[in-house]
């Protein structure tokens, strides 16, 4: 029922679990075979979760048929045996200790092999008197009444696990391996799915686990506690009210049946809500269920009675639901469905609206308000999911509650990757475990695995913390510390000294911070600012009632972007003309728009960054800003939020990869009178170093030139001299330039933590040292520079730079030839890229001519060979072979990466063979550009690949030698090819030719790249 069974089929799972895993897995007295059924469950879900993956892509809601394979997530097994050894077992434990064991838990645990459980740390005399109170009645607590749940169980391996410690507890007490695994079915154990596939896994897994004990526990008829939920929608209501045969009191018959219909009207959304349903009645199950078992069929029509047995094994599994989740468990495990609010259907949605509020933004978190909630009086309950629950503003009301209620007992903060099949930064983990009790000052234990790289390695080093807490990354605190920082976060690696600084203002009270607009169709209303007429950006703006949007409709945006400090990632512009149709455009925050400002991006995968923008910008909900009364608290700020020491505050608030305008409101700012001159002066220096950097490359609209030509030409009494003669020498030069601002920005930057460190009295515990990866601006790389060298020369043949003029010389408007005089620039905005020289205007000659025009023509030889190196010259390459291959293969992947896939170069081509190829301007673009392309070069091109087709055809009639003949014929072969190649390009490029395309810069390189499909390199 649950798989297409073969044993022979090699693309099947029986076939490949027999082939390919062995005997081993399967092998019960060895571990690891737990997973064994996970594997399958997990295998059979493949194709059900990419499927509702790719719908979820697409803006479709999950709901109850989606929601299982959306959010079950296998649990890899040693986090199950943490999570159970640790709740289950201490429990076991501290009934020993209370029925008067000499010996410690950590030496118990041992004596048991729980190899994962974390002993409770030294607590002050107070707590261990009141832990004693608290536990001295577990003494009492016989090993049959110990309730275990899993309320969202999957394949059921969590419940296997807790059904071997069961066992090894059974044993202990003198049980028979029979007679104790049949009561760990009939008494221990319950289970919880919405899925009925999961179900019938879960229950095929414990009755075998239970089999291995009791050769006849499948005859023997247990009642095991295992369930699926099922919406009460198709259940016939009429039949209940032939129900309740054998009660005489109508009264009494009356509220029952109420009764039944009203958990009904509970269970409706059943298999989308499952374990989280709420039972706020208490109900008495004893009466209920005899209510349902009997029918009064007396006054019933034979046809009202069609099917009442299969509406009595209904409601009875609804019953038995409902009593399991009104139960009080010792001890709830499990690993919870994901399912962030956005993906959430509406039923899901408004359920959780109004049940649970303080968790509704993940269900994650909704089940662990519902584990609190199965949970007796100083259960244990252990977890493993995301740890955004620990941090995020979202879930602050719920954390400052679960804080006040319970204690958290031990915690693996696993961080990203604690899952082998999920990579990236963005699902990060946590596994705890949680007493339903709150004991003041107790001392909790925490051992932090985030920064440990893949699940083997967290798994490793868990377990050397296990045994060494001096590792460096196990801590000990109290929750009670969390209520002394903003927001409560579960910041257990901050000590008490960092704690005390959030004692002092925040930046809330120096600054107006905001979240920024949300366009709600960022393809639509933004744009890269080099895909546009340039002539239509609104740059340096200070007035926005000053603005024609008619002329110019588009205004530099702020949208976060890479890591960078001080300066920098302004790439963005946005279509202010049409911001009444935006989502958010802020019309209410009109005062603050343009305004000069610091901004960060929201999603930081590493350490936090700041940087200042000037006059004349919007914001992004990605780069939302922060605002200051004057300049000189505002470069104050940015030197703070630029420390190492404000890093660390921020991941203490909420080190999750976002970061939010309420995460930075709780900034602690000490402003130190002494240090403001200092501190200013360093953030101005740092910001025009970073600025520097930053308009050295073409990303930049400052950009002036390329750092290999800046200053390389100087008129002098009417002539043309050159600084230097080699681009090697003006390549040491920029490395000189570029390594000393290096070095200047991050001496700053260490002075500037050297500072704050001394402000907020925290030298002793962050470190002043930055490393070189941390700095946000580049030093000279030979192969990147001469790559974008060569790319600049490009722009320079184009037009849209020029050795006349600094910056952009054309990109929109009227076309001016007389700004390329020194080097003349590519009139018909044609540029051809072929394996061979076969035009003029080829691109080769070209970049020669760049070079020789810059550096002369005494050191050209050289000056190529240089080139060349860097771009990686072969054996048996002349460096014009080189350079000829890297634009031919790699100029445009490279270009296209740069102009972060909005290439303003668009590379025209005929197919595989690369018969034809040739790069125009996209600004410089006309109507006629395609027949041009067509006339001038494609039928030219065209006309000489077919005579060298017909020299060869006769040079191969008069050859004698086999071995040369072979080597034309080839070679004819391939131009056949290529005739052929160019051929099919002609018909395609004479059809948009003769179309007389026109295309809109407004409308982006990707709209209007689309309007050439067949005849551009595709990106």
């Amino acid at each position: 029922l649950l798989l297409t069974i073969s044993y022979t089929d090699p693309e099947g799972v029986v076939y490949k679990l027999i082939e390919d895993l062995g005997e081993e897995p399967f092998d019960i007295n060895k571990t690891g075979q737990i997973e064994v059924i996970g594997w399958l469950y997990q295998y059979y879900n493949t194709v059900p979760k990419e499927e509702v993956d790719a719908a979820v892509k697409k803006n479709k809601k999950v709901d109850k048929n989606t929601l299982p394979a959306k959010t079950q997530l296998f649990t890899p097994e040693w986090i199950v045996k943490y999570m159970v050894q640790n709740s289950l077992g201490r429990l076991w434990i501290e009934r020993k200790i209370a029925m008067g064991s000499s010996k410690s838990e950590e030496e118990l645990a041992k004596e048991y092999g729980w190899e994962y459980y974390l002993p409770e740390a030294e607590q002050t005399e107070e707590v261990k008197v009141e832990l004693k109170n608290i536990r001295k009645d577990r003494k009492n607590l016989r090993v049959e009444d110990i309730k275990f749940i899993d309320p969202s169980m999957g394949s059921g391996h969590i419940l296997v696990y807790a059904f071997d410690m069961f066992m090894q507890f059974y044993l202990e007490e003198g049980y028979t391996e029979s007679e104790a695994a049949e009561s760990i079915i009939e008494n221990n154990l319950y289970g919880l799915d919405i899925d009925k596939r999961a179900y019938q896994l879960a229950y095929f897994s414990l009755m075998m686990k239970g089999r291995q004990y009791s050769r006849r526990i499948l005859n023997k008829g247990l009642k095991n506690n295992l369930y699926y939920f099922i919406d009460s929608k198709n259940i016939n209501r009429k039949q209940i009210g032939y129900l309740g045969g054998t009660i005489e009191d109508e009264d009494a018959r009356k509220e029952l049946r109420d009764d039944i219909l009203g958990i009904l009207d509970l269970f409706k959304d059943a298999r989308e809500l499952g374990s989280i349903i709420r039972i706020e009645k208490e109900y008495d199950y004893d009466k209920l269920i005899e209510f349902i078992k009997h029918a009064d069929d007396a006054n019933a029509l034979p046809m009202e009675l069609v099917g009442i047995e299969e509406t009595q094994e209904k409601l009875m599994s609804i019953m038995n639901l409902t009593k399991i989740l009104s139960n009080k468990y010792e001890i709830v495990v499990t690993n919870p469905p994901y399912l962030g609010r956005g993906y959430m259907g509406a039923n899901l949605t408004k359920y959780l609206d109004k049940k649970y509020k303080n968790t509704k933004a993940d269900l994650f978190a909704v089940f662990m308000e519902k584990c609190e909630e199965l949970l007796g009086k100083s259960g244990y309950y252990g977890m493993i999911n995301q740890h955004s629950w620990m941090f995020l503003a979202s879930f602050e009301k719920y954390r400052e509650r679960l804080l006040l209620e319970n204690n958290i007992i031990n915690m693996l903060h696993l961080g990203p990757r604690a899952f082998e099949e999920i990579g990236g930064e963005v699902v990060q983990s946590t596994a705890f475990i949680m007493m339903k009790n709150k004991l003041n000052d107790y001392i909790c234990v925490y051992i932090r695995l985030v920064d440990f790289g893949n699940a083997r390695e967290k798994e490793i080093k868990a377990l050397e913390a296990i045994e060494n807490p001096d590792c460096g990354y196990y801590y000990e605190t109290s929750q009670d510390n969390y209520k002394l920082i903003p927001g409560s976060p579960i910041a257990y690696w901050a000590s008490n000294a960092f704690i005390n600084i959030f004692q002092n203002k925040t930046l809330k009270d120096y600054s107006t911070i905001i979240t920024g607009m949300t366009t709600g169709n960022n393809n639509l209303y933004l744009r890269f600012w080099h895909e546009v007429d340039i002539n239509k950006i609104n740059f340096n703006q200070w007035d926005m009632d000053s603005i024609d949007l008619n002329e110019k409709c588009w205004i530099p945006y702020n949208k976060g972007g890479p890591r960078r400090n001080w300066y920098g990632n302004n790439e963005y512009i946005v279509n202010w003309g049409q911001h009444e149709h935006f989502n958010r455009a802020k019309t209410t925050l009109k005062h603050l728009y343009l305004r000069k400002g610091i901004t960060w991006p929201f999603v930081t995968s590493g350490d936090f960054s700041a940087r200042f923008f000037g006059e004349g910008f919007l914001w992004d909900v990605a780069g939302s800003p922060c605002f200051f009364h004057d300049d000189n608290t505002l470069y104050y700020c940015l030197g703070f939020m630029c420390t190492k020491l404000c890093n660390q505050i921020l991941k203490t608030i909420n080190p999750t990869i976002n970061v939010q305008a309420v995460d930075l409101e709780k900034l602690p700012i000490i402003y130190s009178k002494e240090y403001e001159g200092p501190i200013i002066d360093l953030v101005k220096e740092n910001i025009k170093l970073s600025k520097d950097d930053w308009d050295s490359y073409e990303r930049s609209w400052d950009f002036k030139a390329h750092p290999l030509v800046r200053g390389q030409l100087i008129v002098e009494d009417g002539q043309l001299r050159r600084r230097y003669k080699t681009i090697e020498e003006a390549f040491n030069n920029w490395k000189e330039v570029s390594t000393n601002r290096f070095n200047r920005l991050k001496a700053n930057e260490e002075e500037l933590n050297n500072i704050f460190n001394h402000i907020y009295g925290l030298e002793a515990e962050i470190s002043p040292y930055v490393e070189d990866e941390y700095i946000t601006v580049s030093v000279a790389d030979r192969e990147r520079d001469i790559k974008s060298f060569i790319s600049y020369a490009i722009g320079c043949i184009l037009g849209r730079y020029s050795l006349d003029v600094e910056g952009i010389a054309y990109a929109g408007g009227a076309f001016d030839i007389n700004r390329y005089k020194i080097f003349p620039v590519e009139e018909d905005n044609i540029l051809p890229v072929n394996s061979e020289p076969y035009f003029q205007n080829d691109a080769v000659f070209k970049l020669i001519d760049f070079v020789r025009t810059l550096f002369g023509e005494e050191k050209l030889s050289e000056n190529l060979q240089y080139i060349a190196e860097a771009l990686g010259i072969r054996e048996n390459e002349t460096p014009r072979d080189t350079i000829r291959r890297y634009l031919l293969n790699d100029f445009y992947k490279d270009h296209v990466q740069a102009y972060n896939n909005r290439p303003i170069y668009w590379m025209f081509t005929s197919g595989k063979q690369k018969a034809f190829n040739a790069l125009i301007y996209m600004h410089r673009y006309h109507s006629s550009t395609l027949s041009k392309l067509r006339i001038d070069y494609l039928h030219v091109l065209q006309a000489r690949l077919e005579g060298e087709r017909l020299n060869l055809v006769k040079l191969i009639e008069d050859m004698e030698s086999s071995r040369e003949k072979r080597q034309i014929e080839k070679e004819i072969s391939q131009l056949e090819k290529q005739i052929i190649e160019l051929k099919k390009y002609d018909d395609k490029l004479h059809h948009l030719a003769d179309m007389m395309i026109e295309i809109d810069l407004d409308d982006g390189v990707r709209s209007n790249y689309g309007k050439f499909k067949g005849l551009l390199e595709r990106i």
